[in-house]
């Protein structure tokens, strides 16, 4: 059966495992303070263009979102999110159970839009009740966002100018980061990033590791002692070197951006054999991310042979699935696809 149904759903890329296997023997020191990790982190740095960058590598992005909000905000602030965000939706509660919530904003098509922003800041300074309310410290944008959509280089920096003027942080979940960089709608580089946001993660498990996502603190705000709150929620990997090495090996001769736009040209592919066959789009996904209208009893019949994820139901008849193309898609994968349609 052929599978769409996610971008992790293959191991992870050969060259890694390679790495990993001709390392496995080598003595390092754990958790993260091995040469490997110190390597990953100024390569990373560099493609950043962010030399004074501070570099922390964790497992996964619940947890590394959960432990990055948490760790930096104070203990009477949350963070402002898009309410079809991941934080919002898709991650059982998890900020909530560090102390902080999650202040939910309107959205368009998974995107905080500025002047949305800028309008829940003003509603709240003027609130003469707003001691006795959860302070906004952050917003949590993602990038692409959970609807494959992406932020613009013009949207990004008016919404950096916004927490700056406010002095409230900018977090960017990265999660499929190397999808949005690598597409052919996106305007935006690493570096911009890099210096538009206070912190951002840039995602592997995802984006070919078998798991991993590097966080960048970019503006020597990395909270104090932050591998000892790492620890303290359970999040420390002692074998550091695994994450290093995969991310060395992912920013070593662009692997990262060659994978990331090999998943997009794969996309781009399907979208055209959906669109032959007549079938609807419910919104327009410039990434690896494409949601299809499909009539329930086609959906049915289609997944008994090719699998997909559910996104919501569109009315009686119809729901909004989800086909992701990743760093592993093949061509024969779409050849296959082709005759199921």
């Amino acid at each position: 059966m052929v599978s769409f149904e996610s971008d992790y759903i293959a191991g992870a890329h050969p060259a890694i495992l390679r790495r990993l296997a001709e390392t496995n023997m080598e003595s390092l020191p754990g958790y993260g303070s091995d040469s490997y990790c110190e390597q990953a982190k100024n390569r990373i740095r560099s493609a950043c263009g962010c030399p004074s960058a501070d570099v922390f590598f964790m497992m996964g992005g619940t947890q590394t979102n959960a432990v990055v909000i948490a760790s930096m905000l104070r203990e009477y602030e949350g963070v402002l999110a898009a309410h079809t965000g991941h934080v919002s939706i898709h991650e059982a509660g998890a900020i909530e159970n560090t102390g902080h919530k999650v202040l939910e904003l309107p959205q368009q098509e998974g995107r905080i839009e500025a002047d949305v922003l800028e309008q829940y800041l003003a509603r709240f300074d003027l609130d003469e009740n707003h001691e006795h309310m959860v302070f906004p410290g952050m917003v949590y944008l993602s990038h692409p966002t959970e609807y494959g959509t992406l932020y613009t280089k013009e949207e990004l920096e008016r919404i950096s100018q916004i927490c700056r003027r406010r002095r409230i942080l900018l977090y960017l979940d990265g999660a499929r980061l190397g999808y949005g960089l690598m597409s052919r709608k996106s305007d935006m580089t690493l570096a911009d990033i890099a210096r538009l946001c206070d912190v951002f993660y840039i995602g592997g498990t995802k984006v070919g590791a078998l798991c991993g996502e590097a966080v960048v603190f970019t503006a020597h705000n990395m909270p104090p002692h932050f591998l000892t709150m790492v620890k303290r929620r359970g999040a420390l990997l002692a074998k550091g070197r695994l994450l290093g090495i995969q991310f060395d090996t992912l920013f070593t001769d662009d692997l990262y951006f060659r994978i990331s736009r090999h998943a997009i040209d794969m996309a781009e592919r399907l979208k055209g054999l959906f669109r032959e066959k007549g079938y609807r789009f419910y919104l327009e996904s410039p990434t690896n991310q494409q949601f299809i209208i499909l009539e329930n009893q086609r959906m049915d019949v289609l997944q008994q042979h090719v699998r997909f994820s559910f996104w919501e139901t569109l009315d009686e008849g119809h729901t909004v699935v989800r086909f992701a193309t990743s760093w592993s898609t093949t061509e024969q994968d779409l050849v296959i696809l082709h005759d199921l349609l």
